[in-house]
């Protein structure tokens, strides 16, 4: 069997610059020179088999609930104004949430949560995301993620988190002349990020700090270049979360006054 046929048997490419191909994020990433090139290029990818999949999947059998809508069914992007000071860092879209919708956490009550918490800090113009449409600005922050496309049961494997790393460290590298602080949400997403920033010239105290409700840490630059980055650890807005009062709102709005005081915004 050919080089050609061998791959087509195992359902990638030998291409690189093909979105279908497993190198396809660490080939194109960092390249891109902005946020929307960047984003541009996330949702043309197809490299992790299962995730592309499942997000087709739910986008064609949708739930009854929205039965009328057409799901974006695509990796979602990255969110928010390219000079932000403050980067929020998830998990991944939600199956009728963002892969819905088209835009991180919008459409799904852990972005009822989310988005209110950032408006009541004066971080988001508005309380409540339904749509990319719905006219929603983020004030200095931006919405990103370790994983861009909805996995099976809200759980990425970690051969797709380290796939899908290289977007996630084109990102911060992009936002990281006005970056601050980043508020990260659960352990998923603290445990997917310190890898970037360490590989990003961050200097990540050994052993690694662990995630925390309420943990702050303090990250200089290697180069001594830039300001020192503040990591906060946030309990994700999932609904078994908020519903179990584990997180509340208050807890949140008080995590994200906090970023907003350490990022000057």
């Amino acid at each position: 069997m050919d080089e050609a046929r061998g791959a087509e048997a195992s359902g990638s490419s030998a291409d690189p610059e093909d979105p279908n191909g497993p190198a396809f994020p660490a080939r194109r990433a960092p390249h891109c020179r902005s946020l929307d090139a960047l984003d541009a290029q996330v949702i043309r990818c197809r490299a992790c088999p299962r995730l592309v999949a499942w997000r087709e999947e739910v986008a064609a059998t949708k739930r009854a609930a929205f039965r009328d809508w057409e799901y974006w069914g695509r990796p979602v992007p990255g969110f928010g104004p390219p000079d932000a000071a403050l980067a929020v860092v998830g998990l991944a879209p939600a199956a009728h949430g963002g892969n819905r919708t088209g835009r991180m956490f919008t459409g799904d009550a852990s972005g009822d949560f989310l988005f209110a918490a950032l408006h009541a800090v004066g971080l988001a113009s508005q309380a409540e995301a339904t749509h990319a449409g719905d006219g929603l600005a983020l004030r200095g922050v931006r919405l990103a993620a370790p994983v861009h496309c909805a996995p099976p049961d809200n759980k990425p494997t970690p051969q797709e988190r380290d796939t899908c790393r290289p977007w996630l460290a084109a990102e911060l590298e992009l936002l990281s002349p006005g970056l601050r602080t980043v508020v990260v949400l659960g352990a998923f997403g603290w445990q997917a990020l310190l890898p970037v920033l360490g590989a990003a010239g961050w200097q990540v105290p050994r052993p690694r700090p662990k995630f925390g409700h309420g943990v702050q840490v303090t990250l200089s630059a290697s180069d001594g270049g830039r300001p020192p980055l503040h990591l906060l650890g946030c309990y994700h807005p999932s609904q078994r979360n908020t519903s179990t009062g584990r997180l509340t709102l208050p807890m949140l709005v008080e995590v994200f006054d906090e970023a907003a005081r350490l990022s000057g915004l």
